[in-house]
């Protein structure tokens, strides 16, 4: 069963990308400003790039675009203007919209497992909130994820099927390591070609104690 489905970016794996495709060093910010989307300024040989969080979601063409953008100085910039029409509502809401965290469920806090696994794994450097997902019927439920990870809102979900008395502590514990991976690990692999479950996750991944205990549980029970 597939953990996690993510399609988007995080700061690391966008900076990489442009400082690939611009062969110079990018310091990037991003921000919620949505009256100025993207600012460029050089100093000292750094680019200093502000862009608004939405461009975490941009494809490879338009950042593509953001990079010609940043050599040239200036230009049209249709794709940017085109991306930023198409998720104006969306820009929008998000600024209004609080997200809604709910890491205590009927049978387990989550809660305790992130802030164990964060100080014995990852020294406590992980700062996403965690929460259980909405529940619904049991039949969409049983279609989604076990759990997920939003590099925009830094947020973890785990599906509320989890919360479970008959689902053993160090499989959910597994889970929200998994996904605190991917916050730790970022997208891997070349611009154009990323991997969310690069060698480098599934190497760290297998670090997890119980993890052949939990790789086990998951195969003999259909959840």
């Amino acid at each position: 069963m597939q953990l996690s489905f993510i399609f988007k970016h995080n700061e690391k794996s966008l900076k990489e990308y442009l400082e690939s495709s611009l062969g110079s060093i990018i310091d990037l910010t991003t921000t919620e400003n949505s009256s100025r989307m993207l600012s460029v300024r050089l100093r000292g040989g750094i680019t200093y790039l502000r862009v608004h969080r939405i461009f975490l979601e941009a494809g490879d063409k338009i950042l593509d675009e953001i990079s010609q953008f940043i050599r040239k100085r200036r230009g049209r910039t249709p794709l940017i203007n085109e991306f930023i029409r198409a998720n104006s509502e969306g820009i929008k809401a998000n600024s209004k919209r609080k997200l809604s965290v709910n890491p205590e469920g009927r049978h387990y806090g989550l809660k305790v497992f992130f802030d164990s696994i964060n100080e014995e794994y990852f020294g406590g450097r992980i700062s996403a909130s965690i929460t259980w997902g909405k529940r619904t019927s049991r039949s969409s439920v049983r279609r989604r994820t076990l759990g997920s990870y939003s590099f925009n809102t830094n947020l973890i979900r785990i599906n509320p099927l989890l919360d479970n008395r008959k689902v053993p502590p160090y499989f959910i514990g597994f889970i929200v390591y998994h996904e605190m991976l991917h916050a730790a690990v970022g997208v891997g692999g070349r611009p154009g070609r990323r991997s969310i479950h690069s060698k480098e996750f599934r190497r760290r991944e297998k670090l997890y104690k119980d993890y052949e205990k939990a790789i086990a549980w998951e195969k003999a029970n259909r959840i």
